[in-house]
């Protein structure tokens, strides 16, 4: 199975479809005997302090440019153009 990263949106949708239906399905049936490996999950445990994950997100954040419009102007010019 690809990384989520290379996944288009209908992919990463029928994955979850995937995982939330096999979910239902061991609540109504019992377990399923299947590990994470088979069902494609990858393992999402983060074994970063909280100081490096607070880091990582200030690193990271993106500020928009003085001029961008904002949510609300996108909001009505998306509404005002249909």
């Amino acid at each position: 199975m690809a990384a989520i990263a290379d996944m288009t949106l209908e992919d990463l949708k029928d994955l979850i479809v995937t995982v939330i239906e096999e979910q239902r399905a061991s609540h109504f049936f019992g377990q399923l005997d299947m590990d994470d490996a088979e069902l494609g999950l990858m393992d999402t445990r983060d074994n970063r302090s909280l100081e490096e994950v607070f880091a990582s997100i200030e690193q990271n954040r993106w500020t928009p440019p003085a001029d961008a419009p904002s949510p609300a102007e996108m909001i009505r010019e998306d509404r005002d153009s249909r």
